[in-house]
């Protein structure tokens, strides 16, 4: 695992493509494996705890139901023998070809270590995502053929990390050093990009589409682009599979992380600095919040925040519990999981509140006069919410633009009741211009 681990993380340019396909088998053997360690080290407190965790349904901690446990041990330790033998294959079949990895990794030039990268991993970091990193990378410096400007769509699901990843990429000197000026523009604001004169020299162009947009609209910005500069480079980060159309090259897509790797990130998140083999009981609730959760960054983060304040079993219990409740309520009322229906753009029900879909923020945007308050205390309670509307704001990004999660929130006195009269609208966008830095810009 030690070796896996140093070759993923010792920072190297990979261009070839061979190696990226392996280097993905790498990464996903190596989660694996750390599930496989973790089965092993705390098999017999995920028993001891898995009782709790099925018992948290009466919402008894403190006296769990008696109940036969014999039949449901067997059968627990029949699922664990098949995972763990399903896990070590794939690990001495990744293992087997590393040497060879190893050696062709060493002939790769390596990534300068900057002090702010060795702060982002620890805090600010980007998790996983090797692969895609080095095939933006290799977009990015790969020289421009004769022809218009490249472009490359980006496609992922809401909250995958699209922002993320071009941001730690750009953040890379080989890339930074490759363009004079990087500018970031909304979608819905492509005829702004007029306005802006420093695109004749080299550009990256980072455009955000919340929508589709009109095909003569593309083609009046890229020609605009095209014009400036041919040595000018395009990303298009979106949701929308069908704006791949607009796309010179290979789309790349985005899902969500696999369990085993949302697992690592999770667990890495609610411990924090905490040896978890001093709390060996909480291991087998990570595992819960990560089947409950279904790969969300935005969730993980802010239960994380509130747990690792906490790393008591039976308040880390509860905490699941109030998640088991809230998904069967939403699955009940509404037939869908509360992400899907935030993706779909329909508002969903929690602990006595019903939240319209997150709507992204930037700084420095007006907003309206409604109390806001933090998801991570309304999980905890320390606070009291107004009985009126406010503003709920789950997350914070600490990269550029800075932009926040915002839900707007209702109380309602029925869960069991219909949704409110007037639906819960998100705020408007107000688009304007905000210099990062003498070389980056964004257009919300």
């Amino acid at each position: 695992m030690e070796l896996i681990k140093s070759a993923i993380t010792d920072g190297r340019y990979i261009t070839n493509s061979c190696m990226l396909v392996h280097l993905k088998m790498v990464v996903t053997a190596m989660y694996s494996g750390y599930r496989v360690l973790d089965t092993i080290k705390y098999m017999k407190n995920k028993e001891d705890t898995g009782d709790l965790v099925n018992d948290s349904a009466a919402l008894s901690f403190a006296t769990p139901l008696k109940r036969s446990r014999t039949t449901v041990c067997t059968a627990r330790k029949r699922i664990f023998s098949s995972e763990l033998q399903c896990a070590l294959e794939k690990l001495e079949s990744v293992v087997g070809d590393m040497n060879e990895f190893v050696i062709l990794l060493a002939g790769c030039e390596r990534i300068s270590q900057k002090p702010y990268d060795t702060y982002i991993y620890i805090d600010n970091f980007m998790f996983g995502r090797h692969v895609e990193k080095q095939h933006l990378i290799n977009f990015l410096l790969e020289n421009n053929i004769a022809g218009p400007p490249p472009v490359l769509p980006i496609i992922g699901g809401r909250g995958v990390g699209k922002r993320t990843l071009v941001t730690h990429v750009c953040n890379d000197e080989r890339v930074s050093s490759q363009f004079n000026f990087i500018l970031h523009i909304n979608g819905a604001n492509l005829g702004q990009i007029t306005e802006n004169g420093n695109l004749s020299a080299r550009t990256l162009v980072i455009v955000e589409f919340f929508s589709d947009v009109d095909d003569n609209d593309w083609k009046k910005f890229y020609s605009h682009v095209t014009n400036l500069s041919r040595e000018n480079k395009v990303i298009i980060l979106t949701t929308i599979e069908k704006l791949e159309r607009f796309g010179t090259v290979k789309p790349m897509t985005l899902n969500r992380l696999v369990y085993e790797e949302y697992r690592y990130l999770f667990k890495t998140l609610a411990f924090g600095s905490t040896d978890p083999v001093d709390h060996p009981q909480l291991i087998p609730i990570v595992e819960e919040f990560a089947e409950l959760l279904e790969g969300r960054l935005i969730p993980a983060n802010i239960l994380a925040d509130v747990l690792r304040k906490n790393l008591n079993v039976h308040f880390w219990l509860c905490k699941l519990r109030q998640v088991q409740i809230t998904a069967k309520k939403n699955m009940t009322m509404s037939g869908a999981h509360p992400h899907k229906l935030f993706d779909q753009g329909h508002p969903a029900h929690f602990t006595g509140y019903i939240l319209s879909p997150p709507t992204i923020i930037t700084p420095n945007v007006p907003q309206n006069d409604l109390p806001q308050l933090r998801f991570g205390d309304l999980l905890t309670g320390h606070i009291f919410p107004p009985n009126g509307d406010f503003k709920l704001i789950s997350w914070e990004s600490r990269i550029p633009p800075y932009t926040s999660f915002v839900h707007t929130a209702r109380f309602c006195l029925s869960l069991s009741q219909d949704q409110p009269e007037s639906p819960l609208t998100p705020p408007v966008h107000n688009l304007r211009a905000t210099y990062l830095s003498h070389k980056e810009c964004i257009i919300h």
